[in-house]
């Protein structure tokens, strides 16, 4: 009786929402035999308005009632096949219109898939793609942003699971040649719904119009949506987030009377949990709106003139018409947040506030809700880390929750688990595989089942997948949901330790376990995958044992082939003539003398990138000529290597190869540059902001494809002089130079305007023999240098990155004891990002991290949603966080740190938490013997009690720390008064407002509070680098004079006891050293972990 009451009370509510009379007319359409009609979407509503859209963009839905075509594209990691998600079709109780996120839950099962294209709706080819290097570079090869994983936003839109764009620090998607968007001053309206509750500070989440080259060309060179906490520009209450608008050099959420005055006091904080917000702009005027995307109305967020200030630089606008999604238009990419739809209207057009609040109507009528079904380990339902890791035989505990975001209430909800064969998942302390709930779910409720779920004995990577199925009282439909999360079913060997010269593997488990075969993958930021690390045959880790690989102290940058007598490496520091030198390791490995030392490979170019065309060009198999960003380091006669293979978009799945040729001219790189003046139909000369590496006869490519504008390729004739400047800070002024340019061929035929990007590809690097492969854009092109010449001719062939190893060296490579397991040549450890991850002898991942950044999200171990946040990734060995301006003051450079897990072994599959890395710094002025305050770079994670090491080698000491102040040290510029309260210091680098400093010594010794710190940042640790411009301002007047040179500096770390030993600027301060081959000493402060939480 309590059941069946229940279920009438809440049918008796349902009966009430205008979705249940919207169920009750499906079931009436149903009686009848007819197909329900599309709803209509913001794109038919802008169109009735007059407003027409020209990008439409959705995951989620088609934005118009008559779209049939893609939505989206995904792309699985397995076999690199792609999928075009399309919308579900209207029936007789359905009227469809949203994603068929089924069709991909089947393509991308057991696998990664990420997003490759959001297609255009609008029917203009306005479609969004991996977004190309910019002013800031992405983490894939050659620069390119990440792009979404498919799978890690899932929303409810219509009553049925979709898939939003989790945009997470390094992805982005562009369209830098767009059609129909405005350019210059002209109007334009655009709107986007996303997740109010994932955002961060950094720059910058936006969507819409912006540069057509990925590069900061000005202000007003950009209008788009912006959602955040950013504070750098303007910004409201904290601690935000809010709706605003970037508008380049800007983030504008009002406007002020000074240009200094970038506080929004108005600016509402946003809480909801989707948001839907409007940007709007035309001459003189723009506004923002803002809304709950699931109730009411719009409320205005801004509505007046243009930003003001003196150069009235906002006003005209220069828009370029480029489309982003995800990052700033100079391709700044540490932003983060969740898109879901979103559209722009035509230029010339200026949607009204009544058609704002009918695209707003329309969104709310979507009914957008949470996923309706979650899984995630049970102790982290809050934070799920994406992947459950077991080991073969193993039990955890994994909860399934399902929230009714259907509208209506769903009676006996069923929860289970479906597992790999020879799993068993059963509800936990029963036997049952699955759980029904008796009492109806009403909407907007939720239920969770917490089940055991214990692994087979083969290993595996896959899914595990959460079912429910339920009930409509209402019209008796049953309905199902499904939603898979990666599992990892392995062995208990981990990444445990590793810095920029050796890894560590751990094995956590009670038994042996043979790694014969394995593999380690190392992809730094940016670059291409080209080789692994293989484990020997007949290895085995014991139980609780440590396998070190060191990195050797050069190794091959090419491959090289049997019959060679010149090798060419990565590093020949330290290496001398006559020296022995192992080449490869295991049976591979050969002896040589080295008869002469030349120089080493040089860091990598790429294949030139054009934009706003392109951003991909391929360069055909039987070319002896590629263009590239640029011509350092290579020289004529030598050698340089051409990357192939590579498949776009680039994502880390595919194994690229170099060609190795011969230099045998060295051109001019390629250029983007800017028109420095307006050009006209018919004119036939053209003023740019640069000439350098421009060239008669080369083809340029001019022009927007939009209303009032044209695109055209003309011919350079003649090659003059650049403008005395570039047009970003606003047009030249009669008085300056405009240089006489560049003369065409052929007169124009459209009008182009001033600040208007476009590139030359420039003359390039020719070669021999001609290419055997083809060559695409961003794929690196490496000078090789002149290598190492060897006493006789190899007798093997050996792979790039085979080891190299002069054992006289002493400064490159691993110099740690124990000696490692196992010796590789690289890819080096960069200090800054990277992934690892580490694969069985089937291929199976095994572990994997990201460190200082998410370079491969998919191997990316951890909670990615924290906000604001930055992802979750384990922290860089190559210096400490915090930067400048805090109390922690500036990270130390180069310093001998490692990575890892405390204790070892601990994995709760999350690379922020579980991985710390040793607190460090360095000293910034020399310390003497029986010295018991040292002065450094930073104090950050040091606390008093705690014991340090001071410096390496033979200089080593410990010390304990009886008081920590404040960071930084320098010396006066120039003399001073007593009475002064302006210090002229030669380096202002560390210090900040508020920190108490000290000044001279000795019986002139004083202390001083920072009231202000302006310029002269440029050098480091105390040095000259700086003008000479920079000060140093105190709360109170000096009450000595001090001279030239006296010390200024933090208060520095105080020592319970005094120095043994002298110890010179640039020291290592550290926590602990690495510790290779023996158990992890890690401080646990949260400090010291990763990204994210």
């Amino acid at each position: 009786m309590k059941r069946r009451f229940g279920l009438v009370l809440l049918l008796l509510a349902a009966i009430a929402l205008p979705v249940a009379i919207s169920t009750i007319a499906r079931q009436a359409g149903a009686a009848q035999g007819t197909t329900m009609a599309r709803p209509q979407g913001p794109c038919d509503i802008y169109a009735a308005e007059g407003c027409p859209c020209v990008a439409a963009h959705s995951t989620t839905r088609a934005l118009y009632a008559s779209y049939n075509g893609p939505l989206y594209q995904v792309m699985r990691q397995s076999d690199g096949k792609t999928l075009d998600i399309g919308v579900v079709q209207p029936s007789a109780t359905d009227p469809g219109g949203y994603a068929d996120a089924a069709a991909q839950d089947a393509f991308c099962a057991n696998t990664y898939c990420w997003i490759t294209v959001i297609y255009d709706q609008s029917g203009k080819g306005n479609h969004l793609y991996q977004a190309p290097r910019g002013g800031f570079s992405g983490p894939a090869m050659g620069g390119f942003n990440n792009i979404p994983l498919a799978d890690m936003a899932p929303v409810t839109i219509m009553g049925h699971k979709v898939y939003g764009v989790f945009i997470e620090p390094g992805m982005g998607l562009r369209q830098n040649d767009a059609h129909g968007t405005a350019v210059d001053d002209q109007a334009q309206g655009q709107y986007w719904v996303v997740n109010g509750h994932h955002y961060n500070g950094g720059c910058c989440f936006d969507y819409g119009n912006a540069e057509t080259d990925s590069r900061d060309d000005g202000d007003g060179t950009m209008e788009t949506t912006y959602f955040g906490n950013a504070t750098a520009w303007y910004h409201g209450p904290a601690p935000g987030p809010w709706i605003m608008s970037d508008q380049e050099n800007n983030l504008v959420g009002c406007v002020n009377e000074s240009p200094n005055d970038k506080y929004c006091p108005d600016l509402p904080i946003i809480t909801w949990r989707f948001v839907t917000a409007t940007m709007d702009g035309e001459p003189h005027h723009w506004r923002t709106m803002g809304g709950d995307a699931q109730r009411g109305d719009l409320k205005i967020m801004y509505d007046g003139p243009r930003v003001k200030n003196p150069r009235s630089s906002y006003d005209p606008m220069r828009k370029q018409g480029a489309i982003l999604l995800g990052n700033g238009g100079d391709n700044s990419n540490g932003s983060q947040g969740t898109f879901y739809e979103g559209a722009m209207t035509a230029a010339g057009t200026f949607p009204t506030q009544q058609t704002n609040q009918k695209v707003q109507a329309n969104i709310v009528a979507a009914r957008y809700d949470v996923a309706p079904l979650t899984i995630a380990p049970a102790s982290a339902v809050a934070t799920p880390p994406g992947l459950q890791t077991f080991t073969p035989g193993s039990s955890q505990q994994t909860t399934v929750t399902f929230t009714n975001t259907t509208g209506a209430p769903a009676a006996d909800v069923r929860l289970s688990i479906s597992v790999p064969a020879g799993w068993t998942a059963v509800v936990s302390g029963t036997n049952q595989t699955s759980k029904t709930f008796a009492e109806p779910v009403a909407p907007g409720a939720r239920v969770s089942a917490t089940f055991t779920v214990t692994s087979g004995p083969a290993a595996f990577n896959g899914d595990i997948v959460a079912n429910a199925t339920w009930t409509n009282p209402v019209n008796g439909q049953t309905r199902s949901e499904r939603m898979a999360q990666k599992v990892r079913n392995v062995s208990p060997v981990k990444i445990n330790e590793f810095s920029t010269n050796f890894i560590e593997l751990y094995n956590a488990g009670d038994s042996a376990v043979d790694i014969s075969n394995w593999s380690l993958t190392i992809r730094p930021t940016q670059q291409a995958i080209f080789s692994s690390i293989k484990i020997p045959a007949g290895t085995k880790l014991a139980a609780k044992g440590f396998y070190i690989l060191g990195l050797s102290n050069s190794g091959l940058a090419v491959p090289a082939k049997k019959g060679d007598t010149t090798i060419y490496v990565r590093s020949t520091a330290g290496m001398n003539e006559g020296d022995m030198i192992e080449i490869d390791t295991g049976s591979a490995m050969e002896t040589r003398k080295i008869v002469s030392v030349g120089t080493p490979a040089g860091n990598p170019t790429t294949i030139w990138q054009p934009l706003p065309e392109g951003p991909v060009i391929t360069i055909p198999a039987g070319s002896t000529n590629v263009p590239v960003t640029s011509v350092a380091g290579f020289e004529v006669g030598q050698k340089m290597a051409i990357g192939y293979g590579a498949t776009y978009p680039v994502v880390a799945n595919t194994i690229e190869k170099y060609e190795v040729v011969t230099i045998t001219a060295v051109g001019k790189p390629g250029t983007q540059a800017w028109l420095s003046m307006d050009a006209r139909p018919g004119d036939t000369n053209i003023k740019v902001s640069s000439v350098a590496n421009i060239s008669p006869g080369d083809k340029i490519r001019l022009g927007y494809d939009t209303l009032g504008h044209g695109v055209e390729w003309v011919t350079v004739k003649k090659v003059g002089t650049q403008s005395v400047r570039n047009t970003f800070g606003g047009p030249l002024r009669p008085d300056e130079d405009p240089g006489t340019g560049l003369d065409l061929e052929e007169p124009l035929k459209f009008h182009h305007s001033s600040n208007m990007p476009f590139n030359d590809r420039g003359t390039g690097i020719s070669f021999e023999p001609a290419t055997r492969f083809s060559h695409s854009s961003n794929e690196p092109v490496m000078p090789l240098g002149t290598g190492i010449t060897l006493d006789r001719p190899l007798d093997n062939d050996h792979e790039i990155n085979a080891v190299v190893r002069d054992e006289k060296v002493t400064t490159a490579g691993y110099q740690g004891t124990p000696k490692p397991n196992q010796w590789f040549g690289g890819p080096a450890l960069p200090p800054t990002a990277a992934s690892i991850v580490l694969r069985d002898a089937a291929g199976l991942a095994v572990d994997s991290l990201n460190y200082g950044g998410l370079v491969d999200p998919w191997a990316a171990e951890g909670y990615q949603a924290e906000s604001p946040g930055s992802g979750c990734s384990a922290p860089s060995p190559g210096g400490a966080r915090g930067g400048f301006g805090g109390r922690g003051g500036p990270a130390a450079g180069d310093v001998n740190r490692s990575v890892g897990r405390f204790p070892d072994g601990a994995d709760t599959d999350s690379n922020c938490r579980d991985f710390l890395v040793q607190t460090s710094t360095a000293l910034v002025l020399d310390a003497a013997v029986d010295a018991n305050n040292i002065k450094v770079a930073s104090v950050e994670g040091f606390a008093v009690g705690q014991t340090i090491v001071v410096d390496t080698g033979e200089n080593r000491e410990t010390a304990v720390i009886a008081a920590v102040g404040t960071p930084g040290a320098t010396t006066l510029s120039n003399a001073v008064e007593a009475g002064a309260t302006v210090i002229p210091v030669f380096n202002a680098m560390g210090f900040s407002t508020g920190q108490t400093i000290t000044i001279d010594d000795g019986a002139n010794l004083e202390t001083a509070v920072i009231a202000a710190v302006s310029g002269g940042r440029r050098g480091s640790f105390g040095g000259r680098g700086g003008p000479g411009a920079a000060t140093i301002t105190v709360a109170s007047p000096l009450k000595l004079a001090h001279a030239a040179g006296a010390q200024v500096a933090g208060t520095g770390i105080t020592l319970k006891g005094k120095l043994t030993k002298a110890h010179a600027r640039g020291a290592q301060i550290a926590s602990s050293l690495p510790t290779p081959g023996a158990p992890n000493q890690y401080p646990r402060n949260p400090q010291r972990a990763g990204r994210g939480g």
